[in-house]
């Protein structure tokens, strides 16, 4: 199998993981030799309540019975589709009330800035360095890291940027600018949390100058921070929310979300003006809806920080440089990429996996399922350690 892969399989590094995959429950995930690892990333922030929860397969295997795909998203009333976006609604403040569902984040933000060119008829977007928004054409053009960019240009026009965190450079926003995107907490820059004072500031300019504000919140959202969206932790409210990886409970689903105003411009001038295929997916939106069933339920959410707590103190050396953590979203950073290489590599032999970030290859990452028990984390932390007391000592 592994030879197939290689040969057939369309690669995306010179060195992936390459497990050979033969199952996954909880915060485990098997190889076809039995081995056991520690899934220490969640698939990058996607399985928030674990591999294959009983709820959402559940979910899944009662849709199965009934329909799969039937029409492009938006012409038929499909009841998981329904349920999904009043269920989104429930858990968001006033004003993201409408729901627009497509195949995964990058899509959604695709869609998100497409939205905001239509409601305010500008074509400026503002955006941050060190900013991750996905790998399609327009996804890529507001994402801030120009290394893996250059190789795809010309990208998107009129794209600017600004530094995070950065109360002064708002300024840039001005009555051109069609939106401005943000992470409410930056992922792939190595878990960077702005202050409480920028996050009104951004609000607050955006109003100003009729910008739309974008918060992407599709690594921080379901949970991820410790509360079901980073935004909470600010008290500011975007007018566009895209949300996605945590959203389908393994299932791949993402949603673009906004007010009936806002929203109701894709439906005329022209018409269509958004569409999808396979958005909105019955048995993805069946699995989405159990996924926050689940998340709403009490002693999931509510332990989030006191286990990121709990990593944090059992993970104490001297050549961790620096440790950024909100709830179980995490960076933790050392002198130099080929420490953190060795690292992630010897975790992975010792049968946990961590990872790298695209914009800080000084850090690596640990985002483990919301799920994982105080004993699962001391365990891992255990194997953790003594990997890096390995790599000091080398």
């Amino acid at each position: 199998m592994k030879n197939d892969f290689f040969k057939f399989q369309a690669q995306t590094t010179p060195f992936p993981l390459a497990i050979e995959v033969e199952k996954a429950e909880g915060i485990f995930i098997y190889d076809t030799s039995g081995r056991r690892y520690y899934d220490l990333v969640s698939g990058i922030a996607v399985c928030n309540i674990g591999h294959r929860h009983p709820r959402v397969i559940t979910a899944i295997q009662n849709q199965l019975e009934k329909y799969l795909h039937v029409m492009p998203y938006g012409e038929m009333i499909q009841s998981p589709q329904v349920k999904l976006a009043k269920m989104i609604s429930s858990i968001l403040p006033d004003g993201l009330d409408v729901s627009y569902f497509v195949n995964s984040g990058a899509e959604a933000v695709e869609a998100a800035l497409k939205l905001a060119k239509r409601f305010t008829g500008r074509t400026e977007i503002v955006s941050f360095h060190k900013s991750y928004h996905g790998n399609t054409h327009g996804a890529l053009s507001v994402s801030g890291n120009e290394e893996k960019k250059f190789a795809f240009r010309p990208l998107l026009p009129d794209v600017r940027f600004v530094t995070f965190n950065e109360e002064e450079e708002l300024n840039a926003i001005t009555e051109k600018t069609a939106a401005v995107i943000i992470e409410p907490i930056q992922g792939d820059a190595g878990v960077r949390v702005p202050g409480q004072n920028f996050m009104r500031a951004l609000r607050s300019r955006c109003t100003e100058v009729g910008a739309m504000l974008i918060f992407d919140e599709i690594q921080t959202g379901f949970g991820r921070t410790g509360k079901m969206f980073a935004m909470e932790h600010f008290g500011v409210q975007p007018d566009i929310l895209t949300i996605a990886k945590g959203l389908g409970g393994g299932m791949p689903i993402g949603a673009f979300v906004s007010s009936d105003e806002v929203m109701s411009t894709l439906s005329h001038h022209p018409m269509l003006g958004h569409i999808t295929t396979f958005g909105g997916h019955p048995v993805n939106c069946a699995a989405a809806v159990a996924n926050i069933e689940v998340l709403r339920e009490p002693g999931i959410i509510d332990e989030v920080e006191a286990k990121g707590q709990l990593f944090e103190k059992l993970l104490q050396h001297p050549a961790i440089v620096d440790f950024r953590r909100i709830g179980l979203m995490m960076a933790i950073e050392f002198k130099d990429f080929d420490t953190v290489e060795a690292i992630v590599k010897g975790c992975l032999a010792k049968g946990v996996i961590t990872f790298w970030f695209l914009s800080n290859n000084v850090s690596f990452r640990l985002q483990p399922p919301l799920t994982i028990s105080t004993s699962e984390i001391e365990e891992a932390c255990v194997i953790i350690n003594a990997v890096i007391l390995e790599c000091d000592n080398a």
